[in-house]
């Protein structure tokens, strides 16, 4: 009963909050699962927060339907030779303050990329050694060392380009509060855990493809009040449909969904070398790690959770991916086995473990599960629920034993294993450390053939499989909803929400 007042309460307060706006704007509303965080570029590394960037901030490069790497920012690229990238830029682009967009832009943003403190994305585009200004729309690259997946990377918030002027002005403690990119939609004002709005950028190089003077996009954690907000007409499209309500929308004739595979992956995260709390059973036995993961049924949790839409496995590429491993397959539950192990191990009974998960409803489920299975195996699981945002710097700190957490995916498998899995990745929450490992993945970064990188990753994999620093749950599926009246999507596979020629038919 309460969570049907919650979403009816949620209805009635973003229909309040939509009549005035519809009535004088041509508004576009996105229902997101949760709340983005810091919306700078640089800093910003939340999945919620990459959506937006896709209306507001435009990348030197983006991908198509499949995935393949096409212009944005920039008109095109030549190597001339394997440590000299070359790339030409789109002229006539200007920031959302006016300032021109030109080489020495480029320039700035990848050094703040690079160089900022706390950066997200050093290590994504950590092979660059120097960048360098051939003129006002050519800029070089200079590589460490040939980077296969670089090109992968700078389509996505590696390649954002932002305003010098704004940034410097700003500084980095206040720029993900007003950024300033050049995409389709400026930034207008946010309000933490309730709305984004962006409005329309007339300026922008691509104008005649947006149909919307304004874009909002309000935080719903609560997946009844998403889809029933959606259903009321009150928001136009959810980012997100859970797997349990699909019947739901099929059987509304003012919806649709887009069903799509994903990149993306969901994992438990273990802190193996995080500070204090990785002085655990768990953190730092290999034996008892693997106890856990033997404790779990995928299968069986996929199916009660998501109506069994998601695909078990234990690693974070899909099997669309070039890089994916035949043979790395998720082990079947086995409780005497992990049972054997703690024994082995020679930990006292039951190993407690404090889980992190957000506070979505479907993730709070998937822990209860996870908790139910692991006490039959000798665990005793605590969940502990935050905010996502709060989540991500609970991980950060290393206040986490173990961290259920999502992964969006990117096209390239070094954007699904090297920022988690090496240690210098900014994404290794729990500060696992393998030189072995971190061999492996440099080396897959020095060759474009496919066969050569999937065994690089085959013995990552080999090794990732014995430490288990990360438990791989399921490889996702992008769902959808959205008005029947909302026409001219399409889906990417890495699951953002782009709104070139999307509008609203009478």
């Amino acid at each position: 009963m309460r969570r049907v007042l919650f979403a009816a309460l949620a209805v009635l307060a973003l229909a309040i909050a939509a009549g005035p706006a519809r009535a004088q704007n041509n508004t576009l509303r996105i229902g997101l699962r949760e709340d983005a965080d810091s919306l700078d570029p640089t800093l910003g590394s939340s999945y919620v927060g990459r959506i937006v960037y896709a209306a507001m901030c435009d990348k030197l490069f983006d991908l198509d339907t499949k995935l393949n790497i096409i212009p944005q920012l920039a008109t095109g690229y030549r190597y001339e030779d394997p440590t000299h990238l070359v790339i030409t830029l789109r002229p006539d682009v200007t920031f959302h303050d006016g300032e021109k967009f030109d080489a020495e832009a480029v320039k700035y943003a990848l050094t703040r990329h690079l160089t900022l403190k706390g950066s997200m994305r050093a290590g994504e585009i950590g092979p660059i050694q120097s960048i360098e200004v051939i003129d006002p729309l050519t800029v070089r690259l200079v590589l460490k060392a040939p980077a296969s997946p670089l090109l992968a990377q700078l389509a996505d918030r590696a390649g954002i380009m932002i305003s010098p002027k704004a940034a410097e002005a700003l500084g980095p403690a206040n720029f993900g509060n007003h950024p300033v990119c050049a995409g389709p939609y400026a930034f207008d004002s946010r309000t933490a855990q309730d709305r984004i709005v962006l409005r329309r950028f007339p300026a922008h190089w691509n104008a005649a493809a947006f149909h919307f003077d304004q874009v909002v996009y309000l935080p719903l954690v609560n997946s009844t009040a998403r889809l029933a907000n959606l259903r009321a007409g009150a928001i136009d499209l959810v980012e997100y449909v859970l797997p349990t309500d699909i019947p739901q929308v099929q059987s509304d004739p003012k919806l649709k969904l887009a069903i799509d595979d994903s990149l993306g992956y969901v994992s438990i995260i273990l802190n193996t070398g995080n500070g204090p709390a990785a002085n655990t059973a768990l953190g730092q036995n290999a034996l008892v790690r693997q106890a856990f993961e033997l404790s779990i049924d995928r299968a069986a949790l996929i199916q009660v959770v998501y109506n069994g839409v998601f695909t078990p496995s234990a690693q974070a590429n899909p099997s669309s991916s070039p890089s994916y491993v035949p043979g790395i397959e998720p082990p079947a539950r086995d409780v005497a086995k992990a049972q054997a192990l703690l024994k082995q191990a020679g930990v006292a009974l039951p190993v407690p473990v404090v889980l992190n998960a957000s506070n979505n409803p479907d993730m709070q489920q998937v822990a209860e599960v996870i908790q139910s299975m692991a006490a039959e195996a000798g665990f005793d699981v605590k969940i502990r629920t935050l905010e996502f945002a709060s989540s991500l710097q609970a991980a950060y700190q290393g206040d986490f034993q173990a961290y259920m957490i999502g992964w969006s995916g990117r096209s390239d498998a070094d954007g699904n294993m090297w920022q988690m899995l090496h240690t210098g990745g900014t994404f290794n929450y729990g500060k696992y450390s393998n030189p072995d490992v971190d061999r492996l993945l440099d080396d897959a970064r020095l060759y474009s053939d496919p066969a050569v990188r999937r065994d690089l990753y085959r013995q990552v994999w080999e090794h990732e499989r014995q430490d288990l620093p990360e438990v791989y749950l399921w490889i996702a599926r992008n769902i959808v909803g959205m008005k029947k009246t909302l026409v001219g999507f399409e889906q990417v596979p890495d699951g953002l929400i782009r709104l070139q020629g999307l509008r609203l038919e009478n």
